[in-house]
């Protein structure tokens, strides 16, 4: 069964302290679901149209969860504390098999 990931680009961060405040509530929300944090933060090399902003990369055992813990309360919960203090993209995508 493919593995499921959370990929998530941000394009710019206006607010460090509600995004310390999703990272808590996130973190807490993806545990019960299996998810686990490949990436978070560090250096990046972009290319093409590339942001060179926080990447996130959080994987999951299959895509069904991914989707899960995106939809769960506790995930609803985060995105309430994040709500507009970063502009980012969120995909959740289907690993191969």
């Amino acid at each position: 069964m493919p593995k499921g990931y959370w990929v998530s680009v941000y394009r710019t961060i206006s607010d460090p302290e509600k995004l310390a405040a999703y990272n808590k509530l996130a973190r807490q929300a993806v545990q019960p679901w299996g998810g686990r944090t490949l990436v978070r933060g560090g250096r990046v090399v972009a290319h093409d149209a590339g942001i060179a902003e926080r990447t996130v990369l959080v994987e999951f055992d299959s895509f069904e969860q991914a989707v899960a813990a995106r939809e769960s309360a506790a995930y609803q919960e985060a995105l309430v504390a994040l709500s507009d203090g970063v502009e980012r993209d969120f995909r959740i995508v289907e690993g191969i098999d």
